[in-house]
């Protein structure tokens, strides 16, 4: 399990961190009903950008419910309860366009939970920076191309806003200014996902990267669902792997360019059928949906849908029937992740593990020291 060595430490993109949770694993191996290690979310559903590939546009669910203040701190409360380790804003909207984003962060950082962030950026400004750092794990800005015009072709509905990359360039750099000058551990990167007509943008992504002086820059694979919406055309990528190799020789002390090797050659061809790792890595839409994988938020996938947390207590909805029928169903022979989901999800690098551990081909084996960055990010 390699990671790359920062000067922060170990920082492991490509693999799992289930290792360093093996007492969840070990739970769950003896049949316990076991609380997330993590969780991925939104706070709302809403951005202001328009990604390319942006998996969100496949998601959307059938209805949206506003997230309170008093609904995040009833959340947050019930994953300290429970025992989650890590939460992650990232799922299916822009957290930072919520009114609860510096007080959620806060409040999730008083209870012992780790939290990390992916965000356009173009709304952390130096005021809402200087809050929420010293409390973050990590943020990762969206940054799907190193040139301007490139940048906002593939983010803005509006080609001619080149003043978009400009406001979030400024807002990164002053997020890697204000983490030097306080000595923060919050991981800074920024990262896009590439579609294989891509090669010739991956090194202005990586010489921005170097400019801004962030921690890391990672490449990944678009990921499409089953049905194959997005057009990703995945049998291209290996046309890129030179270019991708040479983007990674641009990584310096100060700042590592990664390309998530795993999941770009797996693309749409996953090893495992079954799915455990939504029991250690759930998510949960912006509009308040609970379900497994963020490849069920869209209607079409209501079987998959186990409740709503601004209208139930998350804690019932982990205790509930309904909760554990779906966890079963997607660890069991009726299910076919190959075919019944969407590519690379998020709990990728966990079910791949977890598939290995339970067919004995790779045991999980518990990790001690030293802990690599992020590790309650399974």
């Amino acid at each position: 399990m390699k990671g790359v060595e920062t000067k922060d430490g170990c920082l492991l993109l490509d693999a799992t961190k289930l290792p360093w949770h093996y007492d969840r694993v070990e739970a769950w191996e003896a049949g316990e009903r076991i609380a997330p290690v993590s969780i991925d979310m939104s706070l709302g559903r809403q951005c202001q950008a328009s990604c390319r590939g942006c998996y969100a546009q496949i998601q959307e669910p059938h209805k949206r419910s506003t997230i309170t203040l008093d609904d995040g701190y009833a959340l947050l409360e019930d994953c300290a309860l429970m025992g989650v380790r890590g939460i992650s804003l990232v799922s299916d909207g822009e957290s930072t366009l919520s009114p609860l984003y510096v007080p959620f962060i806060l409040r999730a950082s008083a209870l012992g939970i780790d939290v990390g962030n992916a965000t356009n950026g173009w709304l952390l400004n130096p005021e809402t920076s200087e809050k929420v750092l010293p409390h973050l794990r990590w943020v990762r800005f969206t940054v799907l191309a190193g040139n301007p015009k490139t940048y906002v072709r593939m983010m803005h509905h509006d080609p001619s806003r080149l003043d978009v990359f400009w406001n979030a360039m400024r807002n990164i750099a002053t997020a890697v200014r204000i983490k030097r000058q306080r000595s923060l551990g919050v991981t800074l990167g920024i990262q896009t996902f590439i579609m294989p007509q891509d090669a010739s943008e991956v090194f202005d992504f990586a010489r921005l990267a170097l400019d801004l002086g962030v921690d890391y820059a990672v490449i990944k694979a678009t990921a499409d669902d089953e049905r194959g919406s997005l057009g990703v055309p995945y049998q291209a990528y290996p046309d890129v792997y030179s270019a991708l190799r040479q983007a990674e020789a641009m990584s310096t002390e100060e700042t590592k360019v990664i390309v998530k090797w795993e999941k770009l050659k797996a693309a749409n061809r996953v090893p495992y059928q079954r799915m455990y790792a939504t029991q250690f890595l759930l998510q949960i839409s912006g509009s308040g949906l609970v379900a497994p994988s963020g490849m069920f938020f869209n209607d079409k996938y209501a079987k998959m849908h186990i409740g709503d947390f601004t209208e139930q207590r998350f804690y019932d909805i982990w205790q509930s029937k309904r909760y554990w029928e779906v966890q079963d169903y997607l660890a069991s022979d009726q299910f076919d992740a190959q075919r019944m989901m969407g590519y690379l999800p998020i709990q990728h690098y966990p079910n791949v593990a977890l598939d290995r551990h339970v067919k004995g081909i790779e045991r999980i084996t518990p990790k001690g020291e030293p802990l690599p960055l992020h590790v309650n990010f399974v």
